[in-house]
C-alpha cells in the first residue's frame, strides 16, 4: 500500500522553506498552528509569525493591512472559519483591493470526520468562487501541495488553497502544477472525468474499473477551480459524450458548477456531478462519511454509465 502523508505537513514545511528565502513573508494563524502546521514557520521565524487567537475576522483584516505595506501574508485556519466567519473581511478588505494575501485553509470537506457538520466546510469553494480577484486551488496530493505553495508566493493578489485534514496518497504525476491549468492523467474517448483534491484518486480507480468493461475515460486533475482551464474543457467536450465531475464539496458552486458553466457557454455537453448533494455533514470517520455521501469510485462509475446510457438510448 502506498505511503500516506498529511498535505498540511507539506504545507508547513514548504512555508518554512519559503520563509528562509523570502523575508517579506509573514504568517498569521488563529490559535490553530499545531493543526494547520504553520507551527513549522513559527518555530523558525517567531518575529514574523502572529497568533490572533480565536479572532478570525480581526486576523483577516490585519492581513489586509500588512499586505498593504508590501508583505506577502500567508493566513491559515480551518476552512470553515476562513470562508464563513471571515467572509466579510476577505471580500471587503482583501479581494476589493486585490491584496497579496494567501489563504491556506486546512480541515476542508467531509473528511474532517468526527468534528461533524459545524467544522465540515462543504460550501467554501462556492463562497470564494463568487469573489472577484480570488484564485482557488485544490491540490490533489501532498507533492502537488508543495508545488502550489511555492508558486502562489509569486502570484499577485489573493489566493485560496484548500487542504484536508486526513493523510493522502502521493499520486504518480508527469507534470508540474501551473495556476489555471488542468492536467490529463489518463487519456480516453468515451467520457471525461474531471476531479480535484482527494477525489482524483477515486477517479483514477474508477477509470481502471471501467477499462475492464471496455469503457475508456479521460481522467483530468483540475486543481485550479478559478481561473478554470476552459480551453481544455472545451477541447474535451468535442471528443466525449459527457463529463463527470468529482469533488469533496457541495455539487452547488464548486468544481461541478464551474465545469457545467464553462461547457454550457462554449460547447454544450452533458455533465453529471459527484459530490455532496446540498446536505450538511455529520460526525463519523472519514471512510464512513465518504461512503455515506457517495464520494467514491463506485459513484463515478455509475455516473459514467448514466451518461453512456442516456447518449446511447434511442
Amino acid at each position: 500500500m502506498a505511503d500516506l502523508i498529511y498535505s498540511r505537513d507539506v504545507y508547513g514545511k514548504t512555508l518554512a522553506a519559503l520563509g528562509r528565502r523570502h523575508r517579506d513573508i509573514v504568517v498569521f494563524d488563529a490559535d490553530l498552528s499545531g493543526s494547520t502546521r504553520t507551527s513549522f514557520f513559527a518555530r523558525e521565524f517567531p518575529e514574523r509569525f502572529f497568533n490572533f487567537g480565536v479572532a478570525e475576522q480581526n486576523m483577516f483584516a490585519a492581513a489586509a493591512g500588512m499586505a498593504s505595506c508590501g508583505k506577502v501574508v500567508f493566513v491559515s485556519t480551518f476552512a470553515m472559519f476562513a470562508t464563513t466567519r471571515a467572509l466579510d473581511q476577505v471580500r471587503n478588505s482583501i479581494c476589493f483591493d486585490n491584496f497579496n494575501v494567501k489563504i491556506v485553509a486546512t480541515h476542508a470537506g467531509i473528511t474532517v470526520g468526527e468534528d461533524g457538520a459545524s467544522h465540515q466546510a462543504l460550501e467554501d469553494v462556492a463562497f470564494f468562487r463568487a469573489l472577484p480577484n480570488m484564485k482557488i486551488i485544490v491540490p490533489a496530493c501532498p507533492n502537488e501541495t508543495a508545488e502550489v505553495i511555492e508558486e502562489i508566493y509569486s502570484v499577485p493578489g489573493p489566493v485560496y488553497v484548500r487542504l484536508g485534514r486526513s493523510k493522502t496518497e502521493i499520486l504518480d504525476r508527469k507534470y508540474k502544477f501551473s495556476l489555471g491549468k488542468g492536467f490529463i492523467l489518463r487519456p480516453g474517448k468515451d467520457v471525461a472525468v474531471v476531479a480535484c483534491g482527494i477525489m482524483v484518486k477515486p477517479a483514477l480507480d474508477a477509470a481502471e474499473e471501467l477499462a475492464k468493461k471496455g469503457i475508456n475515460v479521460y481522467v483530468v486533475n483540475m486543481p485550479t477551480i478559478n481561473p478554470l482551464d476552459k480551453d481544455l474543457l472545451v477541447s474535451l467536450s468535442r471528443k466525449v459524450k459527457g463529463f463527470v465531475t468529482c469533488e469533496e464539496h457541495s455539487i452547488i458552486g464548486g468544481l461541478g458548477s464551474a465545469v457545467a458553466e464553462a461547457v454550457s457557454e462554449a460547447s454544450p455537453c452533458l455533465v453529471k456531478r459527484v459530490g455532496v448533494r446540498c446536505q450538511f455533514g455529520q460526525s463519523g470517520s472519514p471512510a464512513e462519511l465518504l461512503e455515506k455521501y457517495k464520494l467514491n469510485s463506485h459513484a463515478i462509475v455509475d455516473s459514467v454509465h448514466q451518461i453512456l446510457d442516456e447518449k446511447n438510448s434511442p
